[in-house]
């Protein structure tokens, strides 16, 4: 009887009025965790697979030599499968015409990841079989040939099998592109084109397990030329993807934060307003141990419908997060795994410990002398388990992220807004205490800053949601604008190379008519950086491997009169009377400075030039960029080549084709199945982290709510005070109004000027963009925040009014 007693108490005391944002904000972590975690591991898939597939393999060698037939049978024996590549450029001659081509020798199971895709005349294929010839599609325009069609390469004749629809490998090299062929690697041998000193590259791809690509690398020792390439090396899109997967941690992280202050604030109130009931009860009798199986069956109650909740709005919540990744994503989809289902109740447990924990175990030592001394000093006894609640999720916490610079640099900031948010609070409505003249308003500040600590936390516990709701949707909004002005829709997709200078009015012209966006013409010489203030860094830097990449092969140069409009100038002014303008990236690894003179060779010819500007360049835009731009005396005379980048749409294959025809000597790069891939993946992360960002509102707005229950309900007696001493409803109401929109301004201002500085910090060191200031959330966010207070406060002064009526 007693037992049941107890469950029956237990469970009124759950559906009391203070307890459900504890179930709310348990369930809101779970479904949290449980979501992010099953996506976590199918993103991670997805970033894996696309990254492999346009390497073609999950691992890949890349020589400037062949491997010996004894290295190749011992990679072999590690059991990965293995496929070979031979690239190598050449002319391919028809009967009515010839070509420069890039040839790519590959083998029947070429590629091991990824989707050739050839079309026959009848079908489409994705194996090279011996003796066929698979041409790009501009190449049937340039050769002047069919299907059926013979096209010698070397001293071999090969049938034209079809056209190259699209293969996964994909170069993000605009300068050393030709029109691409596909032939068996059986066939090389026979065109007698590789020969020694010919300019070929050879690669090896891999596929199998992780730890048989381990076995691979452990197997072979690289020699000069020679380098590992993996899906880190090979995807465009990766830091795009990093930033997102730096977002979604710390956004986690907020999410677990906000609805952690939700636990301690509904706690704590809780313990507060049951203090006197439980004392009067051990008064009575009651032993600890009885409070203890009291509370912990409440307990239990919570953390079982927090959980049944949780993992249930997490699985929903896990499909709204996957939808907009739907065409990404792989199919069929791999299974969540235990992992979410354990994680999610586990971080609640660890959140709930010092949330719940500190403020129950006060309740379970509060004194029965509470009961008559309410107002009294009576304090339950110091319990050394509160620092071991503590530690255990601080501690959990560091071993999870301790390498997320982006998450500590947020929570720094937070400990640190917090008190100055605070302090600041309450001085601003001193001061104004001093200079308002309503009474209202008078009796409102009154009430606030009667005491200090007590307000000051009020205020900045207020500022600082505020605050992490800005930062969470500012921080989303600066990424997505970052990623559209890297690559705008109306990005070039197309580059023309290779132009000469007798051409390029012609071209241009040619591609004005079409109305075709394209950008400036930019010369092009090759050339060499070979030193340093009349120093060679071959004496610099004896060991080449030791050099900057940049060091270790030819360049491509430009000139210009003016600053390119992509380009952003950082120090000094455009180059001049024999100078040369520096990109940061490459200034900053080399240690170069302005006034420096740089070494240049070019043609075999060398001369120098002195550094007037560092320039900030944004290589991911897909728009001609360059490490060194001179000033035109210097190198205008040196022979160059042309570039021009421009947009085409998918439809306007016909205009490609015919500029292949009409000037064969031009080499074109299409990039539109590259941009399309990486304007996909972009529009759809992008999707992913709105919905991130609506579910952090979602969790602030939960603290919000809380936050203002509490702090209206201390208010209660008060009200009754007033009224008792005479004051009408009226001026109660108005006093209620004045001091919530008065702590709703001052705390929104605050988290403006909080969130801009939090901002700056998470820009400049945490996910590397460039720092701006955010003059739209100086309006919207003091008006949002005296929005919510007053929406809160005028569904609940209700019930704290209704005694007046009586």
């Amino acid at each position: 009887m007693r037992k049941t007693l107890v469950w029956r108490w237990a469970w009124r005391e759950l559906f009391h009025g203070q307890l459900w944002p504890i179930v709310a904000a348990l369930a809101l972590i779970i479904a949290c965790v449980f979501a992010l975690s099953a996506l976590a591991g199918r993103i991670e898939s997805v970033l894996t697979q696309q990254g492999r597939t346009m390497l073609a393999a999950d691992l890949v060698l890349r020589s400037n030599q062949p491997l010996a037939p004894e290295i190749l049978t011992q990679l072999d024996a590690t059991g990965a499968e293995s496929s070979d590549q031979t690239r190598f450029g050449t002319m391919a001659f028809s009967d009515n015409s010839m070509q420069l081509i890039s040839v790519k020798a590959v083998e029947s199971n070429y590629p091991l990841r990824g989707a050739l895709e050839l079309q026959s005349e009848a079908e489409l294929r994705d194996k090279v079989q011996p003796g066929e010839l698979w041409l790009e599609e501009r190449l049937f325009s340039l050769l002047e040939v069919e299907r059926g069609d013979t096209v010698d390469v070397g001293d071999v004749t090969l049938t034209v099998s079809g056209m190259i629809v699209s293969e996964p490998e994909l170069s993000f090299n605009p300068f050393s592109q030709m029109p691409a062929a596909l032939i068996h690697q059986s066939d090389v041998d026979a065109s007698g084109v590789v020969r020694p000193g010919s300019r070929v590259s050879y690669r090896y791809f891999f596929r199998g397990e992780d730890s048989e690509l381990a076995a691979v690398k452990a197997s072979y020792t690289l020699d000069e030329g020679q380098r590992w390439i993996d899906e880190n090396d090979g995807d465009r899109t990766g830091d795009m993807l990093d930033r997102s997967r730096g977002y979604l941690s710390l956004t986690v992280v907020l999410v677990i934060i906000m609805a952690a202050a939700t636990l301690l604030l509904t706690c704590q109130h809780y313990v507060d307003s049951r203090t006197q009931t439980l004392a009067m009860v051990k008064s009575l009798g009651a032993q600890r141990s009885w409070v203890r199986r009291w509370l912990s069956r409440q307990l239990l109650m919570l953390m079982l419908m927090a959980t049944v909740l949780g993992l249930g709005v997490g699985a929903g919540l896990e499909f709204l997060l996957r939808l907009p990744l739907a065409d990404v994503l792989p199919s069929p989809l791999p299974s969540y795994g235990i992992l979410p289902w354990v994680l999610g109740p586990l971080v609640a447990l660890l959140v709930a410990l010092p949330a719940l924990g500190i403020p129950l175990i006060r309740l379970v030592e509060a004194p029965a002398m509470s009961v008559l001394q309410a107002q009294s000093k009576v304090r339950a006894r110091k319990n050394p388990w509160s620092w071991l609640l503590t530690a255990v999720p601080v501690l959990a916490l560091v071993a999870w992220s301790y390498d997320n610079r982006l998450l500590w640099l947020v929570l720094a900031a937070l400990v640190l807004m917090l008190s100055l948010l605070a302090g600041l609070g309450v001085m601003v409505l001193r001061f104004a205490q001093k200079r308002v003249k309503r009474p209202a308003f008078k009796l409102a500040l009154s009430r606030i800053t009667r005491n200090p600590a007590s307000s000051g936390a009020q205020l900045g516990a207020l500022a600082t949601s505020f605050m992490l709701l800005s930062i969470i949707w500012l921080l989303r909004t600066d990424l997505l604008e970052d990623w559209q002005q890297t690559l705008p829709p109306n990005a070039p997709n197309v580059f023309a190379l290779n132009i000469a200078k007798q051409e390029l009015g012609d071209y241009v012209s040619r591609i004005d008519e079409n109305n075709i966006e394209r950008s400036e013409a930019y010369p092009i010489i090759r050339g060499r950086l070979i030193g340093l203030n009349g120093q060679n860094y071959a004496e610099l830097t004896p060991n080449r491997e030791e050099r900057d990449e940049a060091l270790r092969r030819e360049l491509n140069f430009t000139w210009r009169d003016t600053l390119p409009s992509h380009n952003e100038l950082l120090q000094g002014s455009w180059p001049s009377e024999g100078g040369v303008s520096v990109e940061e990236g490459i200034a900053q690894r080399l240690g170069l400075r302005l006034g420096d003179e740089l070494t240049f060779s070019v043609n075999s010819q060398e001369f120098t030039a002195t550094i007037n500007s560092i320039r900030d360049v944004e290589w991911r835009n897909m728009k001609p960029n360059f490490y060194f731009i001179f000033d035109p005396e210097l190198v205008e005379t040196l022979p160059a080549n042309w570039l021009i980048s421009f947009r085409l749409e998918q439809a306007q294959s016909d205009i490609l084709n015919g500029l292949g025809r009409d000037y064969p000597t031009v080499t074109l790069l299409d990039l539109r199945a590259m941009s399309s891939r990486i304007q996909a993946i972009l529009s759809q992360v992008s999707l992913s982290l709105s919905v991130l960002a609506g579910l952090a509102v979602v969790s602030g707005l939960l603290l919000l709510l809380t936050l203002l229950r509490i702090t209206l309900a201390e208010r209660q007696r008060e009200i009754m005070l007033y009224r008792t001493l005479g004051a009408s409803k009226k001026r109660i109401n108005t006093t209620l109004w004045a001091e919530y929109g008065i702590m709703a301004l001052v705390s929104g201002c605050m988290a403006v000027g909080g969130a801009e500085l939090a901002m700056a910090a998470l820009l400049k060191w945490g996910v590397e963009l460039p720092v701006r200031l955010h003059p739209e959330v100086w309006l919207v966010l003091p008006t949002l925040a005296v929005g919510l207070v007053f929406l809160t406060v005028a569904w609940m002064i209700r019930g704290l009014l209704e005694p007046l009526k009586r």
